[in-house]
């Protein structure tokens, strides 16, 4: 049997950090991938934006963790070389009845200390972006965007440069407590004829497993959080019209927390994302059953970029959030309750685990702040 002082189960964008992170300070730190490459899955299936932190209840985890990892995501690509742009963002009423939203998400922000937040007129909003309509809008000038294939792909390299063994073809499909630790049954390989199984005994677990881990800390009993899969999907406006956004326009954000609206992204290739939606779907690897037309792209965007046709999108990707909220019935489309905070916790019958669940938006831009928060409860196990 090997033995580890940290196994991190799943590789994405939050579990390479927390690789990077932890292998500057331990040494045996391994990460298991279930897919063929790091960040095949909810990491590199977003708008890779640069959150500022304006959404988030104040003293919430994502408030905090947002804002600090907002510094610390644009120190780190700045440093390394990952392909990203401070862009700002406007967040957009289209009525002047909305402008008291405005008025309270710039309110939220400062509470939580984003800074240069500014509520701009319509002709402000024309300046910035001449095809965008609307009554009002929040400037937040330390949104922006990144790469999230090269951020991901960076900290799982580095972590490597740092002594990390990163592992793919690799499923954790037991845990087990003994004694102080956890014993990690891993499933290694592609095909299904060749695939070999090892243990690992662990002096620290941590559940990184995204969509999978409630399933992850249910191998331990801890089954109090239950992960509901929301699609998202994406549109992409055609090179030759790609000139109606400069930047990033967002709509006020869903009432009911289920996502930040149809929004318009301006990525680092210089391509423009529509999107993405919002639906729950039953299955967490359902990416393409019952996509949507392009038509009901443009109907979602035309209150933002009125020019916007049908004919100016393509279809693009898709993704799955971990949403902690159930449907309000089976089946249904609409949250039960508001958004959910970031699950980040020591488990209470194994405290050599540590879960990481419910890791939606904004984990892009959270990663290097959470990776940090986790060290802390890493020590208390391992020092």
């Amino acid at each position: 049997m090997d033995r580890a002082n940290i196994v991190i189960i799943g590789g994405g964008v939050i579990g390479c950090a927390c690789a990077y992170e932890l292998a500057a300070r331990w040494p045996d730190v391994f990460l298991l991938e279930r897919a063929p490459k790091v960040g095949m899955g909810a990491s590199t299936r977003n708008s890779g934006v640069i959150h500022s932190g304006i959404y988030y209840e104040q003293n919430s985890l994502k408030a905090r963790l947002c804002v600090e990892g907002n510094r610390l995501t644009y120190e780190f690509c700045a440093a390394h070389g990952v392909p990203h742009r401070r862009t700002g963002k406007l967040v957009v009423a289209a009525f002047a009845n909305e402008e008291h939203k405005l008025e309270e998400l710039a309110a939220r922000g400062r509470r939580n200390g984003v800074e240069g937040l500014e509520l701009v007129d319509r002709a402000a909003i024309r300046a910035r972006e001449p095809h965008i309509e609307g009554h009002a809008a929040l400037w937040a000038p330390s949104t922006g965007i990144v790469s999230a294939e090269d951020l991901v792909k960076t900290y799982a390299r580095l972590a490597v440069d740092r002594g990390a063994h990163i592992l793919t073809h690799a499923r954790a499909v037991s845990l087990s407590a003994r004694g102080a630790g956890i014993e990690v049954g891993v499933e290694i390989g592609a095909e299904e004829d060749a695939k070999t199984h090892e243990s690992i005994e662990a002096r620290c677990v941590i559940n990184c497993a995204g969509l999978y881990a409630d399933e992850v800390a249910g191998m331990l009993g801890f089954t109090r959080y239950r992960i509901y899969p929301v699609r998202g999907e994406y549109a992409e406006i055609v090179r030759g019209r790609a000139n109606l956004v400069r930047g990033l326009v967002y709509p006020l954000p869903h009432p009911e927390g289920m996502s930040l609206g149809v929004h318009l992204t301006r990525t680092v290739w210089d391509t423009v994302l529509v999107g993405p939606t919002a639906r729950y779907v039953a299955k967490k690897d359902d990416y393409e059953s019952h996509r949507i037309a392009v038509e009901d792209f443009a109907r979602a965007a035309q209150s933002l970029l009125p020019e916007l046709k049908a004919e100016d999108l393509r279809l693009g990707y898709s993704g799955l959030r971990a949403k902690l909220v159930p449907p309000r019935e089976a089946g249904g489309t609409e949250p039960a309750g508001g958004p959910a905070d970031f699950v980040i916790t020591r488990d209470p019958g194994v405290p050599a685990a540590i879960h990481l669940i419910g890791m939606e938006s904004p984990g892009l831009t959270s990663a290097l702040a959470t990776a940090r928060h986790v060290e802390g409860l890493a020590a208390e196990i391992l020092n």
